[in-house]
């Protein structure tokens, strides 16, 4: 599985506003809802069910929420650069600029937990972290996302 099959460059919000985590969810929720064919209230409510379980924020200013939900035939992820960091319940409670979302088919199994280890390996790289959060367009963070992910992979 590689992140330019989860990714697609139409669900990717380069620069975005969203004051508080709830927002940030519902940011992501819409994106995937435009990019994806869902509603976009169901996939809100999945991400704020896990985000219950335990925050998503993995540190360095990342989050990865993640759902599982209906209608999906594989998985699928959104992008998002914030142009303000948001409180996020993080692990190291540093506050969330980058935001990859993933959806997963509602009985994906052992594939959506691979995905999230590929995403949560990816950003845990603080040179691909920065060139993230200097990239102006869609097309830029696309590119360093599945270019990093090849280059990781080999």
């Amino acid at each position: 599985m590689q992140i330019g099959d989860i990714l697609d460059r139409a669900a990717i919000a380069p620069r975005a506003n969203a004051p508080t985590k709830r927002q940030a969810l519902a940011l992501a929720s819409d994106l995937a809802a435009r990019s994806f064919g869902l509603d976009a209230g169901v996939l809100l409510e999945a991400l704020s069910e896990r985000e219950q379980a335990g925050s998503t924020g993995v540190g360095y200013g990342v989050a990865v929420p993640h759902a599982r939900v209906e209608g999906l035939d594989r998985i699928r992820g959104v992008f998002i650069r914030l142009d303000q960091p948001v409180a996020f319940d993080s692990i190291d409670e540093q506050p969330v600029d980058l935001i990859f979302a993933l959806f997963a088919p509602a009985k994906a199994g052992a594939e959506h937990l691979r995905a999230l280890a590929r995403v949560s390996r990816l950003l845990r790289q603080a040179d691909l972290r920065e060139q993230l959060r200097q990239a102006w367009t869609a097309d830029a963070i696309h590119a360093l996302l599945v270019q990093e992910a090849r280059s990781t992979a080999a």
